[in-house]
């Protein structure tokens, strides 16, 4: 799967010298564009910022609105699943989006209504 390269060679970038926990992410959008993303790590650790994140802000910045599908890997032998900050943010953004994790064991799909049943959204403000 294109998509899951494309995470994997993202992974290859990341910055990650305190945890050694590298993150690759690769998103498409609906126009079939792939935007990637690496986690980058920070001696204030606060600063850090995750793979997801990063994918998704790139798209976005690119002027991207509309996403089919996110893969996640890591240079862990389990998958990688997003943080809860991650989750919220995709949902805010795709609220359809299909999520491949890789790993050792295989591929699993899943949606982001399923890592984030009980949304917060603006509905709620």
């Amino acid at each position: 799967m294109r998509l899951i390269r494309m995470a994997e060679k993202a992974m290859r970038n990341a910055i990650a010298p305190y945890s050694r926990f590298k993150v690759g992410v690769a998103i498409i959008a609906k126009n079939g564009k792939i935007y990637s993303g690496c986690n980058i790590e920070n001696a204030s650790l606060v600063l850090s910022v995750c793979a997801e994140r990063v994918a998704i802000f790139n798209a976005l910045s690119n002027g991207e609105r509309s996403f089919k599908a996110m893969a996640i890997v890591a240079n862990d032998r389990d998958y990688c699943y997003p943080c809860g900050a991650c989750r919220q943010l995709l949902w805010d953004f795709a609220k359809n989006l299909e999520i491949y994790l890789k790993s050792e064991m295989g591929i699993k799909k899943f949606t982001i209504k399923e890592f984030l049943p009980h949304a917060f959204s603006k509905d709620f403000a």
